[in-house]
């Protein structure tokens, strides 16, 4: 096998990194937590734009650049391909598909953080799934409405926006009592496309919540695309 560069950011990438051997780099951004029980090597930290990526991967002797990062993380994906270019290595890309609204779902799109805050206009118990982005906007909530943000790690909140720490997968029983006790009524989340954190869709169509969905961005076009672990797996191994 290649020597390759697996950039992680989504569940799946860890999957993918357990099957390398000491010649390979798994890299990170270092939001989370690094694990320690690989065999490749693990590196945590940015490259400097794709500049610095392409210039890594020549000093690496990196042969493949496997881009595994979240479907939201358009920047790094698009300093890969443009890196692996550069270097003159082929770049693939595993890129889950996203959920599709069932029976029962009341999905609102959205482009960005303005068309998000005026759909929510007629909520009062709001639960943010989005990450750490709503922490830039916590003095903006209105009077009328209590925000519940479900991140990584626990960040301070204020008087009218509590922070919960917590990573998936998550359980369908947890995510009905989250609802239930916070008498949540609109879901904002990103299509992730994870089964991880799935359940809380489920949940709002048991309960009839709306999910107010940030649209997921376009992504950098790469020389090969893959949708699952198994399939990536077995590219490589071809």
């Amino acid at each position: 096998m290649k020597r390759i560069l697996l950039l992680g950011g989504v569940t799946e990438a860890l999957t993918i990194a357990r099957t390398l051997g000491p010649e390979h780099i798994y890299s990170l951004a270092g939001v989370g937590r690094v694990p320690t029980d690989l065999t490749c090597q693990v590196r945590v930290g940015g490259y400097g734009g794709a500049e610095g990526l392409a210039q890594f991967i020549r000093d690496e002797g990196v042969d493949l650049l496997l881009d595994a990062t979240h479907p939201y993380a358009a920047q790094i994906s698009q300093n890969a391909a443009i890196a692996a270019g550069q270097a003159g290595i082929p770049c693939w890309a595993l890129r889950r598909p996203a959920w599709q609204p069932q029976h029962g779902d009341d999905w609102r799109e959205v482009g960005d953080w303005d068309e998000l805050i005026e759909a929510l206009q007629p909520f009062r118990r709001p639960l943010f799934t989005l990450g750490r982005e709503p922490l830039q906007h916590l003095h903006e909530i209105p009077p009328e409405q209590f925000w519940t943000l479900r991140a990584l790690d626990v960040y301070p909140g204020n008087e009218r926006c509590e922070v919960i720490g917590a990573r998936g997968p998550f359980l369908i029983g947890n995510e009905r009592e989250l609802f239930e006790q916070r008498q949540i009524d609109v879901l904002i989340s990103k299509n992730s496309g994870s089964t991880a954190t799935e359940p809380k869709l489920q949940v709002a169509r048991e309960r009839g919540v709306p999910v107010i969905v940030l649209r997921r961005p376009v992504l950098a076009e790469v020389d090969r695309e893959l949708g699952s672990v198994s399939e990536l797996l077995a590219a490589l191994s071809a």
